[in-house]
């Protein structure tokens, strides 16, 4: 039997009130996050860091000092690992976070002790796009690269449309509408929110808001509910240039207008972290209080709902199928040639006799 690693791929967060710096300077030196001249980059990245330690650090203060992202990708991977072993994989689940703890090069060097017959790179992000999924998947090759972990690889980009995870996804919305539709005497609205992502990486061919919009588009199907009042909308700005829109803030204010309520879904996370647990749960809720929204209520992210992960599962059984190399959920490409970010080649057009 084929012993097989499996790596999880998340964003990290810091571990105590002193990590915050250090791990958003991680995050603004990327250069798949902050897209400018590479000369520029280490001060830009201090410069935004350290205007962003405060509030980062008064979100983190709110959750006991630290994310709870590592914890909860911890008991995902134990949880993963379970599954695979009752359907007769022999898996190990690993985790490779990208700007804090466990980073990559440790999850490298854990993989090569382990020394499985074949890996399986599977990223916590269902949507792809080169700001987060890219960049985890360049930072691993290049460590593995480093420490010679040569082995068969099989790299799975995305799972936004895999019929497991819609269903999984949409077990958890239609169990919280109810709840809220219980709890609310006005309708209620679905504010769809996924963080943002400034817009000219989605012009230059990110396929990450066609991914999304794919992701409701089919958890709405799901929910069997043609008329459903929804919104795909977009949080956590972060630089000063146009993003994604509507924002959440937006689609808040609307709601408010309209005098219904709003049920929001963290449709691009699948752990809770400071971007569920504050952003969501404290600051939105206290802008729809403020303006008046009839009610505010909020569907958990997927954790460890058995759900998810019996599709995750079911993800990297049939990615395996198709053999080591690149694959999305469906095997073969599963974005419009417009978007010439997604990592997995358009198929060549064979010339004419």
């Amino acid at each position: 039997m084929s012993r097989v690693a499996v790596v999880l791929f998340n964003l990290g967060g810091p571990d105590k009130m002193e990590s915050v710096k250090p791990f958003l300077l991680n995050l603004f030196r990327d250069p798949a996050i902050l897209r400018v001249p590479f000369f520029i980059r280490p001060l830009l990245a201090r410069i935004i860091a350290g205007a962003r330690v405060k509030p980062a650090s008064e979100n983190y203060a709110l959750l006991g000092g630290k994310s709870p992202l590592l914890e909860l990708t911890q008991h995902q991977a134990a949880a993963l690992e379970a599954a695979l072993e009752a359907r007769g994989v022999e898996a190990r689940v690993f985790i490779a976070m990208r700007y804090w703890h466990p980073f990559a090069a440790e999850a490298v060097q854990a993989v090569r002790a382990w020394n499985p017959d074949e890996i399986f790179l599977l990223p916590l992000y269902p949507q792809y796009s080169t700001t987060t999924t890219g960049s985890s998947f360049t930072d691993w090759q290049d460590e593995a690269a480093r420490a010679g972990l040569a082995k068969k690889v099989t790299t799975l980009c995305c799972f936004h449309a895999s019929p497991a995870y819609i269903a999984a996804t949409a077990a958890l919305v239609r169990s919280a509408l109810d709840d809220a539709r219980a709890r609310s005497d006005c309708p209620v609205r679905v504010l769809f929110s996924a963080h943002g992502l400034p817009e000219t990486i989605v012009k230059r061919g990110d396929p990450y808001q066609y991914q999304v919009e794919t992701t409701v588009a089919g958890v709405v199907a799901a929910l069997n509910e043609p008329d459903l009042d929804h919104v795909v909308c977009y949080q956590s700005r972060a630089t000063p240039q146009k993003w994604l829109d509507p924002s959440t803030e937006l689609a808040i204010e609307d709601a408010a207008r309209d005098k219904v309520a709003v049920l929001v879904v963290p449709i691009a996370f699948v752990s809770e972290h400071s971007e569920t647990l504050v952003e969501l749960d404290v600051e939105y809720r206290d802008l729809a209080v403020k303006l008046g929204v009839p009610g505010y209520f909020r569907a958990p992210a997927q954790n460890s709902d058995p759900g998810f992960i019996a599709a995750l599962a079911d993800l990297v059984i049939s990615a395996r199928m198709h053999g080591a190399g690149l694959c999305s959920f469906a095997g073969d490409r599963a974005c419009p040639a417009r978007h010439g970010d997604c990592p997995m080649r358009l198929p060549e057009i064979p010339l004419a006799a």
